[in-house]
């Protein structure tokens, strides 16, 4: 896997044949066993090879690696008027962005169902002749889809369509696809709703930007990182400006230059296009987050303001206002092994390590025939039963009272009403229970995730050939869905991907760098009534940077940042260098051709919007450069919050700006006022004018020498 050294495409799948041939026996062979040519955004091949056999060409000179093909997890509207993204705001970002106008946004994820009203193509324009991708079953609004199943087959075998469950080509059969995308950039639907519920318009955060679809996920399970590779290769190729993936591997995490995404997104990015990734749903639990190259912008998932109280359901079917006897789950698992006695009863269930979602609860208790449950768990938002079986989330106290009234009644009864919409009644946003939190496992001095958006109970449009595949009630027929609401961060990655277009259709000229640091300085730590934002856990606590990194996105600010932390190719290079990859390799990798120097520090010097540091052991120096993308003539004034248990400077501690001065570094030294082992602590470095606040959130664990301890 390298940077290619000639444009001339045929010679490249040529070299990659020679290669095989040369171990495999003959051209032929070597066709017959090849699955891609990777050869638009960089050069290389993915091919079905004994580990014997990818040992030999391992060895072969100019081969830079050989990485076994891995299956990655998909990480499953009133977001946007929430964001205040809002076509009413004359001088916001969707007015100023155009909605989205003229930019291109590639989509990696499970396919996308053509005739959903959110990727109708009235008033857009012609896509332009920068464009090179292909398309089957679109329009002028969705201008390329493209699917990928060599390595997905090569690892399960052929996949057979016959069932039903799944289209051999760029159609959507799991729905998360034209859910996301729908999200990212779907046109304006009205009247669009989850079985009545979250009524109103439905529309994405940049309406008039074109969509690009790689399918490289598929309903049956998972998605191959040979495909996802070629997807990056054909998107760099096709022209995209913006690759939204929601996807991922679980820890433990492999080395960036083993990892599909991270790969596949550094050749992206290294050619402007900025690439969008979900934190994963592995949360609340400390360095479970995934995604964490520096170069790619990392999502968590939040809350908004609207809510579906009825204890916490999306229940709008039959037997409502009829009471119905209720009896505990684990009575009834003691005293009866095939649960025959739940029948015809609703089903008080706890949160358990074997039972986590009010989902699996509603499957057992369908199963025996029960009318319903009720779910007590730990406290949180999102919501797991959007069924048209009568499911309801209660917390552990309400669940508990529930018990107590069953305990003293001879005949307990209970019954279930109507789901109901309700909005501006929450404390938002929050970060979802589920998000993924750093630190990073595989780097820790690069902070993750960058941001946080919605991405909890997110209407958007669906696939109505996944509609059979939700839970209903045996006595309600299963209605073909066109929206449906969903959580996630595969829900949070495509906001960010559509307010990235939106930027990008303001600022043209911004590399992938300036628009993730646009996004993280001037994110908020706040909820909408200012007071400190909230993660969901066990327990609930105030919010950090491993919760949401910059914080909670803002997109109007992110528009006019005053200054950007940027970054060059050469410095990712630098970092992979002092992460202690092969010189050699990555030279073959890149095109960036930087003699590697092993330096930690640097791994601490990178230019990122933050500054995490896992071992402050005395005192540390580091460096930072701003670039001033405001006012030409402008003076900044440095302020700290410092970690606590740190000392920290600034200096200097002013920067001015003028027409010749457009770039200025500055250092900011960390002194340990602790003797003691540490946890992390977290502040903040503002840059402030008088207009804009410049925030990087500052991460700091103080340690002690040749003391052995991990403690997040």
């Amino acid at each position: 896997m390298g940077e290619r050294h000639t444009d001339e495409l045929n010679l490249l799948e040529d070299s990659h044949h020679q290669i095989l041939s040369d171990i495999l026996g003959s051209k032929e062979t070597a066709k017959e066993f090849i699955l891609y040519s990777y050869k638009h955004g960089f050069s290389g091949f993915a091919a079905v090879l004994s580990q014997s056999q990818a040992k030999l060409i391992a060895d072969v000179p100019g081969v830079v690696r050989v990485v076994p093909n891995r299956i990655l997890n998909l990480h499953t509207t009133r977001s946007w008027d929430f964001l205040q993204v809002r076509p009413q705001i004359l001088d916001g970002i969707l007015s100023k962005g155009h909605s989205g106008l003229v930019i291109i946004i590639g989509v990696m994820d499970t396919g996308k169902w053509p005739e959903s009203e959110s990727f109708k193509d009235n008033g857009m324009r012609k896509f332009q002749s920068r464009w090179k991708g292909i398309c089957q079953e679109g329009n002028t609004k969705m201008i390329g889809a493209r699917w990928y199943i060599k390595g997905y087959e090569a690892e399960f075998g052929k996949l057979d369509p016959s069932d039903g469950v799944e289209f051999l080509s760029p159609r959507d059969a799991s729905g998360l696809g034209t859910h996301t995308s729908s999200t990212a950039c779907g046109a304006l639907v009205e009247n669009a709703n989850f079985r009545g519920l979250a009524q109103g318009f439905a529309r994405g955060g940049a309406p008039s930007s074109w969509l690009a679809i790689y399918k490289v996920c598929w309903a049956t399970g998972g998605c191959s990182s040979a495909d996802l590779l070629a997807a990056f290769d054909d998107a760099i190729f096709d022209g995209v400006d913006i690759i939204s993936a929601s996807l991922g591997s679980p820890p433990p995490l492999s080395p960036y230059v083993d990892d599909a995404v991270a790969i596949g997104s550094f050749h992206a990015v290294a050619r402007g296009i900025s690439v969008v990734c979900s934190a994963g749903n592995s949360g609340p639990y400390p360095e479970c987050i995934i995604n964490t190259a520096p170069w790619v912008i990392t999502v968590a998932a939040s809350t908004i303001d609207r809510d579906f109280p009825a204890g916490q359901s999306f229940y709008t079917g039959r037997d409502v206002n009829k009471f119905h006897p209720i009896v505990y789950g684990a009575d009834i698992a003691a005293s009866d092994s095939d649960g025959t006695s739940a029948g015809g009863k609703v089903v008080l269930c706890f949160q358990s390590q074997s039972q986590r979602l009010a989902a699996i609860a509603s499957k057992s208790v369908l199963k025996v025939k029960g009318v319903g449950v009720i779910f007590a768990q730990v406290p949180t938002k999102g919501i797991s039963c959007q069924w048209s079986f009568p499911c309801v989330q209660v917390d552990f106290a309400a669940g508990t009272s529930l018990l107590t009234y069953m305990a003293a009644s001879r005949n307990p009864v209970v019954k279930f009403s109507f789901s109901k919409t309700v909005i501006g009644q929450q404390l938002t946003p929050e970060i979802a229970y589920f998000s993924s939190r750093g630190p990073s496992s595989l780097s820790p001095s690069v902070l993750k995730p960058d941001i946080a958006a919605p991405g909890v109970d997110i209407l958007a449009s669906w696939s109505p050939a996944a509609s059979s595949n939700l839970l209903n009630s045996p006595r309600t027929k299963p209605s073909q869905l066109n929206f449906k609401l969903d959580s996630g961060t595969s829900m949070a990655c495509p906001h960010i991907s559509g307010i990235v277009a939106l930027l990008k259709g303001v600022h043209p000229k911004w590399s992938p760098a300036a628009i993730k640091s646009a996004l993280v300085t001037t994110a908020s730590m706040k909820d909408e009534y200012g007071q400190n934002t909230v993660a969901e856990g066990a327990p609930h606590k105030q919010a950090d940077p491993f919760d949401y990194g910059g914080g909670h996105v803002d997109p109007n600010k992110a528009l006019d940042p005053g200054l950007v932390y940027d970054i060059e190719t050469s410095d990712y290079v630098s970092f992979l260098c002092a992460m202690g990859y092969d010189s050699s390799s990555l030279k073959l990798m890149t095109k960036v051709n930087t003699p590697c120097h092993e330096s930690a520090k640097f791994l601490l010097n990178l230019n990122l919007p933050s500054i995490t540091i896992p071992e402050l052991k005395q005192c540390l120096t580091i460096s930072r450069t701003v670039t001033n993308v405001g006012p030409v003539n402008s003076v900044y004034v440095a302020r700290v919050q410092s970690p606590a248990g740190t000392d920290v400077s600034v200096k200097p501690w002013i920067l001015s700006f003028n027409s010749t001065i457009k770039k200025l570094k500055f250092k900011v030294t960390f002194c340990s006022q602790l003797k003691v082992q540490g946890r992390y602590s977290f502040g903040n470095l503002y840059w402030e004018d008088g207009i804009h606040v410049v925030r990087i959130p500052l991460i700091v664990r103080i340690v002690i020498n040749n003391y052995s301890y991990s403690e997040t």
